[in-house]
């Protein structure tokens, strides 16, 4: 459990005991939970199971109807798990798994005196993350952006002593770590671009060769960064130009 707690990057999470019961190094974070949830809900398993309100057994002939003690499992608009919890150090617990449109998230409760506090401190916090996030493709910001800058830059380039200067660039749009974000609503007008270029090349100039940056901001604050690339190479003129521009610029008038 601990060596898949550190392939998953919990760096705030210890394993003592298989069940979970209070130990002095036992312990997580909300934060990590959600992240160890997140990977848990890739499981059919336990996406089944957790999103499962009533199950019928058979135990030696006798029937018994098993109850999920997800109280918003039901209850609550787009609910589908995860995990209830209790121990005397911990308290109440709920995660909570819950999509709503094209919006998934998690919900980590932890601490609560009575598990009517954590259903409605879960229920408030879900429905607060709803009215006010959103998600955002991002991608589609950055290549228009792009376009834009491109179409209005792309007579700026000189590549001294090439045959031509005509450059054809593109984003590394690997390089762009995910299509979509969620954030706040207000935060929307706030997603910009700037980018830093040269402009002033010697030939060759090599195919994807990086000639700038775009640089994604939030509110100013960097998100991460894009390289812009010439996809094309451009020659250095030679001998054989030269005699091929002779023929066709000067000729004529012999």
């Amino acid at each position: 459990m601990n060596n898949k707690a550190i392939e998953l990057g919990l760096e705030n999470t210890h394993f003592v005991t298989p069940h979970g019961l209070d130990e002095e190094e036992h312990y997580t974070t909300a934060y990590e939970l959600a992240k160890l949830t997140n990977y848990a809900l890739k499981n059919n398993t336990f996406y089944k199971i957790v999103k499962t309100q009533k199950h019928t057994i058979n135990i030696n002939g006798n029937v018994k109807e098993l109850s999920n003690t997800n109280e918003l499992l039901g209850s609550l608009n787009g609910v589908y798990g995860v995990k209830t919890g209790f121990t005397n150090g911990a308290n109440r617990c709920l995660v909570t798994a819950c999509k709503r449109n094209n919006l998934d998230i998690i919900s980590v409760v932890l601490g609560c005196d009575t598990k009517k506090d954590r259903g409605q401190d879960s229920t408030n916090l879900i429905n607060y993350i709803f009215e006010n996030f959103q998600k955002v493709n991002i991608k589609e910001i950055i290549k228009k952006d792009f376009k834009n800058w491109n179409k209005n830059y792309k007579k700026n380039f000189e590549v001294n002593k090439g045959i031509d200067s005509d450059m054809n660039l593109i984003l590394r749009e690997e390089q762009i770590p995910y299509n979509e974000i969620t954030i706040n609503k207000n935060m929307i007008d706030k997603i910009n671009t700037s980018i830093s270029f040269e402009s002033f090349f010697e030939a060759p100039l090599q195919k994807e060769t990086t000639i700038g940056t775009m640089d994604v901001l939030l509110d100013k604050e960097k998100l991460f960064s894009v390289e812009i690339i010439n996809k094309n190479t451009i020659y250095k003129k030679n001998i054989v130009y030269y005699i091929k521009y002779f023929m066709e610029n000067y000729c004529k008038y012999f």
